[in-house]
């Protein structure tokens, strides 16, 4: 069997009072191992008609008489194994199973409830033909509260006058409370029918100075042993004569510690000195816990606080990271851009080089086209014609061409020589003045006027 199985089986056992594992393995079994489902089922048989409230203590203080006297000691009934379990078995405050959340009952009453019914001692409900049923969450708050109005009613003498300020909540919440405040819980369980729980209210209970150091150092639970969670109370706290009262605190695993049992009526200096003596003994020990979870919180807090300096440091330290990134990469942008310009500008340089190059190359095979073109110069003759060229630089050439070479001859004599960088020029003749222009570059020299010789000078055109 599955250790989680053997744990359920167990728990089963327990709350049933079983003693036949194989019987529990089997009805789990056939609720699909649902703890909580297999007891509900259990507990939602009939139950035999129920006696009289006042006759629960007389025969639960029978039985146990008669137990202790037999000489072979019977196994413990149902109803005391029960009241043994551990506290959080019998309250229901956490749940047997981490489930029961949706459920939204305490599994203990029913429980109780089924036990009961075993041994002849239910306690009576509203609607004789109604089942068991699981006990709401919130009913233990509403019987908590019934039981606090109840008691000022009938011991509080009114406004203002001394009573223990009970808390209307469940004895569950009323733990948890006393914890968080670090006191103990006192609890009062109340039993209407007993003689002498009156006088005991009244005189005891609500003695200014009795009241006063109760409401002063604990804090105060009370129920009635006729509702539901009062009767649990009684059973797990064992209370065997009434008035009774108690001293508890949480223990470990959700287990109560019982520090004093009060039981009997008792003087208001005889529940004073009772109490004081408790909270002395247990003093030191709520003084620590409440010291150890100050400090707890103080090193929390410590903890955030640094944790916060931590991530404000380390939010700085990046802030400066990712600036200093951005600063970086701004500089490597600019110098990537500057390179880029000087690439750029190297590039141009280059070509406007090689273009100036490939230019010049260009007008110098011009110039030898020119030239090899314009043939050998001829010599002096009556058909020769003599021609002086002057540039703009004041620079003079002269060449002998025949009278019958074009206008246009003279343009190749120009370009042919290194003495004029402008692409376009005129050649034109101050005396008169007359411009060469296209038009006349193919008039011979002589049509032109220019035989037998001519003075020209060069005009840059923009």
């Amino acid at each position: 069997m599955a250790e989680g199985s053997s744990d359920k089986v167990a728990y089963f056992q327990a709350i049933t009072g079983l003693d036949d594992p194989d019987l529990c393995a089997e009805i789990l079994s056939a609720h699909n191992w649902d703890l909580e489902l297999a007891v509900s089922s259990f507990t939602s048989s009939s139950n035999p008609p129920p006696p009289p409230t006042s006759t629960i203590a007389a025969a639960a203080a029978t039985t146990t008489t008669s137990t202790a006297a037999a000489a072979d000691p019977a196994p413990p009934g149902l109803a005391w194994k029960l009241v043994t379990l551990p506290f959080y078995v019998v309250s229901g405050g956490v749940g047997l199973v981490t489930g029961a959340v949706g459920l939204g009952a305490w599994m203990a009453g029913a429980v109780l409830s089924r036990s009961l019914n075993l041994l002849g001692l239910a306690l009576p409900r509203p609607g004789a033909g109604d089942s068991d049923r699981l006990i709401a969450l919130s009913a233990s708050a509403a019987e908590a509260a019934d039981f606090v109005a109840a008691f000022e009613r009938d011991f509080a003498a009114g406004d203002g006058a001394p009573a223990p300020r009970f808390v209307a909540e469940g004895f569950m919440d009323a733990l948890q409370r006393s914890q968080r405040e670090y006191k103990l819980l006192f609890v009062y369980l109340h039993s209407p029918d007993h003689p002498d729980v009156p006088a005991f209210c009244a005189g005891s209970l609500c003695s200014p100075v009795v009241a006063a150091f109760v409401n002063e150092n604990f804090v105060a639970w009370g129920g009635s042993i006729r509702r539901t969670e009062g009767f649990k109370m009684s059973n797990s706290l064992k209370a065997s004569r009434f008035p009774f009262c108690a001293v508890v605190m949480a223990s470990t695993n959700q287990r109560i510690a019982l520090l004093q049992q009060i039981e009997g009526p008792k003087s208001p200096e005889e529940m004073l000195t009772i109490l004081q003596r408790v909270v002395e003994e247990h003093s030191p020990s709520l003084i620590a816990a409440r010291l150890e979870a100050e400090e707890r919180r103080n090193n929390q807090r410590l903890r955030e606080e640094q944790d916060a300096a931590y991530r404000a440091a380390l939010e700085a330290d990046q802030a400066r990271e990712r600036q200093r990134r951005e600063e970086q990469e701004r500089l490597e942008r600019e110098a990537a851009e500057a390179e880029r310009k000087r690439k750029e500008e190297e590039e141009a340089l280059a070509r406007a080089a090689h273009e100036a190059a490939e230019k010049e190359a260009a007008i110098a095979r011009r110039r030898q086209e020119k030239a090899m073109a314009l043939g050998a110069e001829p010599e002096k003759g009556p058909d020769v014609t003599q021609v002086l060229i002057r540039f703009p630089t004041g620079e003079r050439k002269e060449r002998r061409f025949h009278s019958s070479a074009t206008i246009s001859s003279l343009y190749d004599y120009v370009d042919s020589l290194d003495c004029l960088q402008a692409e376009k020029y005129s050649l034109v003749s101050n005396f008169p003045r007359v411009s060469y222009g296209p038009e006349k570059h193919s008039l011979t020299l002589k049509e032109a006027g220019l035989h037998p010789q001519a003075s020209l000078f060069v005009e840059a055109e923009s």
